[in-house]
């Protein structure tokens, strides 16, 4: 699916979404350029309407169905941001939805995705037997399911954070994004792959969330377990699909212990950047422990999402300030 992705296929995306979804800031970052020896810039896609860049390839999904299809409604699991993203379309066009997510889900995904009028279903004890569950109800109820990380209508929608980076740094030497199932990274990568093949991209994830480093290393999907972590957003297993998009679309992928994302988000919420989740500032904690380096300027890192519990991100700058 990746591969037969066109750039084109993300330009009529950007065109179908542009009433709803926002162009996020993309910031020059001063600090983080002196740091890295390389011009570095912040796409803050926390800064998207529902907190992170999945409304983009959601509504993209979900406007791209048929009136008798979205009858019958949309269903996912979600981490909570898919969710969330997943929930706004839905309401946006009067289709039902119902959300599966993991019992340890930030509260503020869970509220969120319900207050946006979606049915949540918290009674799976993680995201791997939330997608499971989802498929299921799926089936059972004739309703669409709405892959977080595959199909070509969601790829080509999270391709256009890529399309609004492209824009204003025609130039970019460097790519840095967040992996989990590898849904951003397969939509920016269809596209810079084909109008910027000079970038160079790099994955980030935690050393709690790292199927795709793992699995690329052994050459062969690998599964993980379900430790603790705060990029909770980039958790669970990729499937043959995301593996694929991990071979063909990533030129490096390093991975970050957990007190440097607490660092990481900490360090942005004091930089004027916001508030910041777990899976959001791996990008940046893997600059700021400088386990990146020797970078082609200049550099985009894609700040994923912000939604993060309001205790969580008091006990963090408690601790990591």
């Amino acid at each position: 699916m990746f591969n037969d992705l066109r750039a084109s296929d993300v330009l009529a995306a950007a065109h179908r979404i542009r009433e709803v979804v926002q162009r996020t800031p993309l910031v020059h970052s001063s600090e983080l350029s002196a740091l890295a020896g390389a011009e570095v810039h912040l796409k803050l896609e926390n800064k998207q309407t529902t907190g992170s860049f999945k409304l983009r390839g959601a509504l993209n999904s979900v406007a791209s169905l048929g009136d008798d299809v979205r009858r019958r409604g949309v269903v996912a699991s979600s981490a909570g941001n898919h969710g969330l993203g997943l929930a706004y379309a839905a309401r946006r066009f009067g289709v039902p939805a119902t959300i599966f997510v993991p019992s340890n889900a930030p509260k503020v995904k869970r509220d969120g995705i319900a207050a946006l009028g979606a049915r949540v279903d918290e009674s799976q004890p993680h995201y791997d037997a939330a997608h499971a569950a989802a498929l299921k109800f799926a089936a059972d109820h004739g309703a669409t399911f709405v892959n977080p990380c595959a199909g070509a209508t969601l790829l080509a929608g999270q391709g256009t954070v890529a399309l609004e980076i492209l824009e204003e740094l025609p130039d970019l030497a460097t790519f840095i994004v967040p992996v989990g199932g590898g849904g951003l990274l397969g939509g920016c990568a269809s596209l810079l792959r084909r109008a910027s093949p000079r970038t160079r991209i790099i994955g980030a994830q935690s050393v709690a969330t790292d199927a795709m480093a793992r699995s690329l290393t052994a050459g062969r999907v690998v599964e993980i377990g379900y430790p603790s972590t705060l990029a909770d957003g980039l958790a669970g297993q990729i499937d043959d699909e995301g593996f694929e998009i991990g071979v063909h679309a990533l030129d490096g992928i390093d991975t970050v212990e957990e007190d440097d994302i607490a660092r990481a988000i900490v360090w942005l919420d004091a930089h004027g950047m916001g508030r910041v989740e777990g899976s959001g500032a791996v990008g940046v904690a893997a600059l700021l422990a400088r386990r990146l380096t020797s970078l082609a300027s200049p550099v985009a890192i894609v700040v994923s999402g912000g939604n993060i519990d309001d205790d969580r991100l008091a006990d963090l700058k408690q601790r990591f300030a």
